[in-house]
């Protein structure tokens, strides 16, 4: 049993492996999957020297605690959170290192949702069409961290200077800094109509754009749920189901929209009135319940 892994403590409310996705499998039914706020994920890479595409974890709400069998490099991203290391306070947004046996521990989001958890090395479970990421739709890639589940890394990336013993310390020499702007008070989300916007009245259009929604405790992975006026539909019925794809504002019977995130099925049979710019769903994946949100519509 190698001794370059690392073994879950706490799991907490949700905790996965992450990467930048399968892309390319849609015609098959494989959604994207992937990270929910990839830019984090690219960052807490670079910090610890990493490939930007390696596996990292995500963790929901209340973080995770791990406990490395070899002394590694990590840096904790995405939403702020309290990071420990054997209970004393470590640095969050930059690269520590941490001794062989000692218990990092990342606490609940202080903002945002989700935070991101890079260990040198990357997180080396065995890929599925190309990717190491959790699909909670498909159940494609490893299930969902337990406790005492024992996650393998890769290689070490040489980031760092601690010598594997002693109290955790921070990496010398790290160039890399967070330019993250945090949650959003107010969640704008760019949105292109189409291709099924003919299925609404023209008022539930202007209400679309006009009126301002919530984030409901509802959303997940799959898709940010919305509370907040419904959009009338101009047609009964439903189309035939169609392909999604990622940022589909996709509207139930109840006239509610659906911003589809990366667990998005790949079809779907209710009208979809607009498609979310790729670049806002970071913001969307850190967005809590209770979030103003509001679409602007562009060309």
């Amino acid at each position: 049993m190698t001794d370059r892994a690392v073994v879950v403590v706490r799991a907490g409310a949700l905790t996965t492996v992450q990467d930048l996705g399968r892309t390319g499998y849609a015609h098959l039914g494989v959604p994207r999957s992937g990270a929910l706020d990839p830019a984090a994920v690219r960052l807490v890479n670079r910090l610890v020297g990493n490939p930007e595409t390696a596996a990292v974890l995500e963790t929901t709400v209340d973080g995770c605690a791990l406990r490395p069998r070899c002394a590694v490099t990590v840096a904790v991203g995405g939403a702020p959170c309290p990071v420990r290391v054997d209970g004393r306070p470590a640095a969050w947004g930059t690269a520590v290192r941490v001794p062989a046996g000692s218990v990092l521990d990342i606490g609940a989001a202080t903002r945002g949702l989700r935070a991101y958890v890079a260990v040198g090395g990357g997180i080396d479970v065995e890929p599925v069409l190309g990717s190491r990421s959790t699909d909670l739709l498909s159940g494609l890639g490893p299930p969902p961290a337990a406790e005492e589940t024992v996650l393998p890394l890769g290689p070490d990336t040489g980031t760092g200077t601690g010598t594997g013993t002693g109290t955790a310390t921070a990496v010398r020499g790290s160039v890399d800094a967070p330019p993250w702007p945090g949650p959003p008070d107010e969640l704008v989300l760019r949105v292109r109509l189409g291709p099924r916007d003919d299925w609404f009245t023209a008022a539930a259009l202007r209400t679309l754009v006009a009126r301002a929604y919530r984030v409901s405790s509802a959303s997940n992975r799959i898709g940010l749920r919305l509370e907040g006026p419904a959009l009338e539909r101009s047609r009964h019925g439903e189309p035939a189901s169609e392909g999604m794809v990622l940022g589909a504002v996709q509207v139930p019977p109840d006239g509610r929209p659906v911003v589809f995130l990366a667990d998005h099925p790949t079809t779907g049979g209710y009208p979809v009135v607009g498609v979310v710019r790729e670049v806002d769903l970071g913001a969307a994946a850190q967005a809590v319940p209770g979030t103003p949100v509001r679409f602007t519509p562009v060309r």
